[in-house]
């Protein structure tokens, strides 16, 4: 399972770990990973889980991710196609690309190398920097956790010190800057059309149908575009996961089961 700093918490982990092994990975600069000062894109997270599989997990393997952890096991699917043999998507990020995005972001870097560069890294360090700072307090936590949960129950103490702990690292403030003006300004780089493409392991999407920040057309639209693909609609949020937990459970032990048997064997990261 990919994480941030929203945890797969003892309601996935003990269960799927009855039939498979299960590996929880922190994304570099999320949770508790080391906050590296580096220039976070979607080739980071990539690297990551590519070198884990092959140095610790060297088997056959499952990737399982949750908004931006669903993204990094796309990617690191495509870069590791004989060791990854399935994916299970939870609401995932990405986007899938547009006819005008090439000329878009060449017009954008020129315009920001030549002319407002300097003054726009100044503006965004302050503006991000009150943002981080407004975004790491537990009262702000709540409020967004709270608005994009439909079940709101499991919006606890425990969930909300799982992020605003590791916000507190030195670099913490570093490590949001790089990732707000490089990750979320490069997303156009790496599209899921262009992803899906070169995929050919069969896909679950487990989709909480009444998240506000990835709707339910997204989970339609990667079904249609690619159609080795499994969809269980719930009504939950953007972390289904976390909000019925044993519905999230049942779906990827029932995808896993209909694998074909040559993956009995895999493991479940």
């Amino acid at each position: 399972m990919l994480k941030k700093a929203k945890a797969f918490r003892s309601y996935n982990i003990p269960e799927l770990a009855k039939k498979y092994k299960v590996y929880a990975v922190d994304l570099l600069g999320f949770g508790w990973s080391e906050k590296a000062l580096i220039d976070y894109d979607a080739l980071v997270w990539r690297d990551q889980v590519a070198d884990f599989l092959k140095e610790i997990v060297k088997e056959p393997t499952i990737l399982v991710g949750n908004s931006l952890g669903g993204f990094t096991a796309l990617v690191a699917a495509e870069a590791m196609p004989q060791q990854v043999v399935g994916i299970a998507l939870l609401n995932s990020a990405g986007q899938f690309g547009s006819p005008d995005d090439s000329t878009a972001e060449t017009e954008e870097s020129t315009l920001q190398k030549v002319i407002v560069k300097p003054l726009k890294e100044i503006f965004q360090r302050v503006v991000l920097g009150f943002l981080f700072w407004q975004a790491k307090q537990p009262a702000r936590v709540e409020s967004v956790l709270k608005s994009v949960y439909k079940n709101t129950s499991n919006v606890d103490d425990y969930l909300i010190q799982s992020i605003t702990k590791p916000a507190d690292d030195p670099n913490a403030g570093e490590v949001y800057y790089r990732l707000m003006t490089r990750f979320m300004s490069n997303q156009r780089k790496y599209t899921l059309d262009s992803v899906l493409s070169k995929l050919s392991c069969p896909l679950l999407l487990v989709w909480g149908d009444l998240d506000p920040w990835v709707g339910p057309s997204k989970a339609n639209r990667i079904k249609e575009f690619y159609p080795n693909t499994t969809v269980v609609n719930l009504q939950a949020g953007h972390c289904p996961h976390d909000e019925v937990p044993e519905l999230v459970n049942k779906a990827l032990v029932d995808w896993l089961s209909t694998l074909p048997s040559t993956y009995s064997a895999s493991q479940t990261v």
